[in-house]
């Protein structure tokens, strides 16, 4: 994989996990702002076996911080209004009896 997609994969997954433990959006806003400084304080490094140390660290970092109950938005899969109120699925009409 090459490491502009990784890095670009695992920010977003610290900002979403971090959005998991964020109670208020206000505060999730100062996290997404240091989680950001982080991002850049390392972007000039260009040494191969320096980025794999780093982004090895990082996704320690994130196994460390996973949330145990993540949040889930209600209408997608797992979600508490996933399916709810389907509409009735169309069948046809039984065939007539014959006496």
């Amino acid at each position: 994989m090459s490491t502009r997609p990784a890095v670009l994969s695992l920010y977003r997954r610290s900002l979403k996990l971090s959005l998991d433990w964020a109670v208020n959006r206000q505060l999730w806003r100062g996290q997404a702002l240091y989680i950001r400084s982080l991002f850049e304080k390392n972007r000039d490094v260009h040494d191969p076996r320096q980025l794999r140390v780093l982004l090895r660290e990082t996704e320690k970092l994130l196994d460390h911080w996973k949330h145990p109950d993540p949040f889930v938005p209600p209408l997608s899969p797992g979600g508490s209004k996933y399916e709810r109120n389907l509409p009735a699925h169309i069948l046809d009409p039984p065939p007539p009896l014959k006496f």
